[in-house]
């Protein structure tokens, strides 16, 4: 007979990443048993831990093996506002449902999921250029095209077989910044795509292919950096360019599906969606030949619904993966038991202190994950580490410098 696995306390915890926070969901058991998650709050999403404290009350004194029913009753009481944070506070709360239930069954969650088809998943190298501009992440940072230019020949020599970059300017003396005025930077309300752009974008996709080689698949990702007409653009200026995917985000299926219709790459999007519902209009329309999934935001129970409802519109599935070791290994399990997976995104620049602050690193081998086969995710928070680290106090994108006044 199964331990009742009785729902003693919930609580949250947070330690620094450096220039953002890592968030931790962990849920007791009255026998001692811990299931743990990772959200996040810094990538548009403030207040999930705030959601968290106000209806984790409704789980003491369930049980963790009936993750259903209790994501149920948290739906019906937050239907009116069922998206957005409160989405991703349940997402959270699944996922550590999913770690204590696992550990009480005493199987790794790929079990709990299905089982794995795969025992290694392909991962690419994700924000290619873009952290190692932060010192936290390398040292000395990437500051102009010489830069480019290692991190790409890095990728090939390390035996990844891909990876993502995004939009960046470069000035007369090849100096490098990001572009991103869908976050803000620079403050363009209209992100219009200007001659600057494509050149610079053009020219950064070429050193990379040079210097990574012809067998290093190279995937961009220009989130919500434009609008139709800009991305059209993009399109056309990158069109004779060797690319695996465009990712790009626009929350109109049908404009999507107007993008994909002209374009010479395959398209990813939807890692900002929630639910079945948000994600089926996208399927609906054609409008994607990948899905992104956001695994933490979605909870890995949902998300594997989601990759069934593309499976059934012969799409493929990428997890969307930029957070802590303890999303990579919920990650992981996700993408070991989807039959439709492409890739799955991963971030090798790290920072210091991540070996300290999880017990137990990913592994990567030639270019790909091996998937754990320890209970539950495989891998959890050190909590003496993050009191080492206490987060830090403004983070994320509202954390950002203000865009300047306008003249009243």
């Amino acid at each position: 007979m199964t331990r009742k696995a009785t729902i003693a306390d919930v609580q949250t915890l947070s330690c620094s990443n450096s220039f953002r926070n890592y968030h931790f969901l962990k849920i007791t058991t009255e026998d001692g048993t811990v299931g743990w998650s990772e959200f996040d709050e810094n990538f548009g999403s403030p207040g999930v831990a705030a959601v968290l404290g106000m209806i984790s009350h409704r789980l003491i004194g369930q049980s963790v093996m009936t993750h259903e029913h209790i994501r149920t009753d948290l739906s019906n009481v937050t239907r009116p506002a069922l998206n957005g944070v409160i989405g991703q506070a349940l997402g959270a709360i699944e996922n550590a449902l999913l770690d204590a239930k696992a550990k009480v069954l005493d199987v790794p969650c790929h079990v709990l999921l299905g089982g794995k088809v795969r025992d290694k998943i392909r991962v690419y190298w994700s924000h290619c250029v873009a952290y190692r501009m932060r010192t936290e992440h390398f040292s000395p940072p990437i500051v102009d095209l010489e830069g480019v230019r290692q991190i790409s020949r890095d990728v090939r020599d390390e035996g990844y077989t891909a990876l993502k970059t995004n939009i960046f300017h470069y000035d007369q003396n090849d100096r490098i910044e990001a572009w991103s005025p869908g976050f803000g930077r620079p403050h363009d309300p209209g992100r219009n795509i200007e001659r600057k752009t494509l050149k610079d974008l053009r020219r950064h996709l070429e050193v990379m292919r040079d210097e990574a080689g012809p067998d290093v698949d190279i995937l961009l990702d220009l989130n919500f950096n434009a609008r139709t007409e800009g991305f059209v653009k993009i399109l056309r200026e990158t069109r004779d360019l060797d690319l695996f995917w465009v990712e790009l985000d626009t929350l109109d299926p049908k404009a999507l599906a107007y993008i994909r219709a002209h374009s010479p790459h395959p398209i990813s999007s939807c890692e900002t969606l929630i639910g079945v519902q948000q994600f089926l209009p996208f399927f609906q329309q054609q409008a994607v030949d990948v899905a992104i999934i956001d695994t933490p935001w979605n909870g890995v129970w949902q998300s594997l619904k989601i990759a069934a409802a593309a499976e059934a519109y012969e799409v493929n599935v990428a997890p969307h993966n930029f957070y802590g070791h303890l999303c990579t290994m919920m990650n992981a399990h996700f993408a070991a038991v989807v039959p439709n997976l492409r890739i799955m995104e991963t971030d090798i620049d790290r920072i210091a202190w991540d070996a300290e602050v999880f017990s137990h690193a990913p592994e990567y081998r030639d270019g790909h994950l091996i998937v754990p086969d320890r209970p539950g995710w495989g891998t959890e928070p050190v909590e003496a580490a993050l009191k080492k680290y206490p987060p830090l106090p403004l983070t994320g994108l509202i954390h950002r410098t203000q865009t300047p006044r306008l003249a009243s």
